[in-house]
């Protein structure tokens, strides 16, 4: 095999491998989230590194499934979760 070809795939599975290591350990928090918007009602689950990006994701997911437009979607985000249960 040429060395180029050999150091082309090395540096793909070095990538790869630092991808995947990174993506197992960012996932901290857990929550689940139900939104009730304009007499809707959806519920979603995150993860994130913090309580802040779990939560703040979540309540963003369950949103974009009630609320239609920017504006809906902004004044959804910004009502408090129906329910918010912290997953282990």
């Amino acid at each position: 095999m040429k060395k180029p070809v050999l150091v082309g795939i090395l540096f793909v599975l070095v990538v790869l491998g630092v991808l995947v290591y990174s993506s197992m350990h960012l996932a901290a928090y857990g929550v689940e989230v139900c939104m009730n918007f304009n007499g809707r009602t959806a519920c979603s689950t995150a993860k994130g590194a913090s309580k802040e990006t779990a939560l703040e994701s979540a309540i963003q997911t369950a949103c974009a499934q009630v609320a239609s437009g920017v504006t809906e979607t902004i004044a959804c985000g910004r009502t408090e979760p129906a329910k918010e249960t912290w997953l282990p």
